[in-house]
């Protein structure tokens, strides 16, 4: 007997598909999938958040010291003249880190290897590229996905049965995060 299913398509193919479903499913919470790939799409997500659940405060704050530039009342960087060329001028200022042990930056690669990178794009002036942002769904799953379920075992996700798809009538369910 097969250890996982096979969705009708190569292995290369299987995998992306996962890999996409899992991402959405994380991003937005909820997806509607066919009952077969929620199954296995539901072996991924909840590996990925008892790794999360896990890891969850295996860091350290570190201070460290960095340089950042000096703005102005309108944001843009103070420039002066040194040689004359104009060069930016810089502050020193500590910031606290989280510094991730060991085990957490493996549990966080790992999810990388698993998640596709996703980029929120805003519904007013779309398609600019200045206005979008990336998600960093890695540090969603540590500070709120993990937090939700510290005190559960398990079961971190739910299918409900929607019914039958019009085209071909496979078993449509929603896949979400309870």
């Amino acid at each position: 007997m097969a250890k996982y299913r096979k969705l009708g398509r190569t292995s290369s193919q299987r995998k992306a598909l996962i890999r996409n479903q899992v991402t959405a499913l994380l991003y937005n919470g909820k997806i509607v999938t066919t009952e077969a790939k929620a199954k296995e799409i539901r072996k991924v997500v909840e590996g990925l958040i008892a790794r999360a659940v896990k890891e969850k405060d295996n860091y350290e704050e570190v201070t460290v010291k960095a340089k950042v530039a000096r703005k102005d009342k309108d944001g843009k960087r103070v420039k002066e003249v040194v040689d004359g060329k104009k060069v930016t001028v810089y502050d020193e200022v500590e910031k606290k880190i989280k510094k991730d042990m060991p085990s957490r930056l493996h549990a966080r690669r790992e999810m990388l290897k698993v998640l596709y990178p996703v980029t929120e794009v805003p519904t007013v002036a779309a398609g600019r590229k200045r206005n979008t942002k990336k998600v960093d769904l890695v540090d969603k799953l540590f500070t709120e996905i993990a937090p939700k379920y510290e005190n559960r075992k398990g079961g971190y996700t739910r299918i409900v049965k929607i019914g039958q798809r019009k085209g071909d009538a496979a078993l449509e369910v929603l896949l979400e995060l309870v």
